[in-house]
């Protein structure tokens, strides 16, 4: 098992990507944290279900004080909370600016910035941040969401850099189209009798884009997840691992 002795603090980690990550860590044998405002009442054995609010400060310190009473340190972080607002710039406003930037980018902050007294006393810690390939690339309507994984992938850059020489490895995993309920709610948003479609012409659109002609599953993320958070990745730190079946590959993109 990969991860055995390991633990393991997830935020976001009862959304659908997050419960992938979780379930995957603790069938590696790694000791999970799935820290999320969101319920999961029938997580796996190994999986810890905390109350987490990333936007919080006093969140972040406290619940690492808890992890190191408890547990004595931490090998894995993964920042995995996010929220998506369908708006260009015009139609955002300032609070929904600034709520984006809290959860997409303040978490990653804050998460990471306490968790790092814990992770120096790992052998070899691992800190996956989630970028997109909208980070790269933009997709219409999506501007806050955007702007945020941008600086999530600067911020884990520097990271890297920064937190090296100690012994953290730091990336980020940079999905495109996860069927998620992040996912689901897009295709209910903008799917249903747009052009005369509906969902799920959507849907086939949305896998037709692809080279791959699919797009991926949470157990997908979790696969890469599990590889960099592993000491198989020793060598692995301060990149954008994308994982979009081929979509930004392309030179053009079909518009949905």
């Amino acid at each position: 098992m990969r991860l055995e002795g390991k633990t393991a603090f997830v935020t976001g980690g009862c959304g659908g990507i997050g419960r992938a990550i979780c379930a995957r860590f603790a069938r590696e044998g790694a000791k999970v944290i799935a820290a999320d405002l969101a319920a999961w009442d029938d997580a796996p054995e190994g999986v810890r279900v905390v109350s987490y609010d990333v936007t919080s400060e006093d969140a972040a310190r406290d619940g690492m004080a808890r992890i190191d009473q408890h547990w004595g340190g931490l090998d894995v972080l993964v920042n995995a909370a996010g929220i998506e607002i369908e708006k260009t710039i015009e139609d955002t406003s300032l609070e929904e600016w600034r709520r984006s930037f809290a959860v997409n980018v303040d978490g990653m902050f804050l998460t990471s910035k306490y968790a790092l007294p814990l992770l120096r006393k790992s052998d070899g810690a691992s800190v996956i941040n989630f970028g997109s390939y909208d980070g790269f690339i933009a997709d219409p309507g999506l501007a806050a969401y955007c702007a945020t994984k941008g600086a999530v992938h600067a911020l884990t850059k520097a990271m890297a850099c920064d937190h090296g020489p100690e012994g953290i490895r730091v990336n980020a995993v940079c999905p495109g189209y996860v069927d998620t309920p992040m996912l689901q709610s897009f295709f209910e948003g903008d799917g249903s009798g747009r052009g005369g479609g509906t969902i799920e012409t959507l849907k086939q659109a949305v896998r037709d884009v692809h080279p791959t002609k699919t797009y991926g599953t949470p157990d997908d993320v979790a696969n890469l997840v599990l590889w960099l958070a592993s000491d198989e990745a020793r060598y692995a730190s301060g990149q954008l691992w994308v994982l979009d079946g081929g979509l930004s590959a392309q030179v053009q993109q079909m518009k949905l």
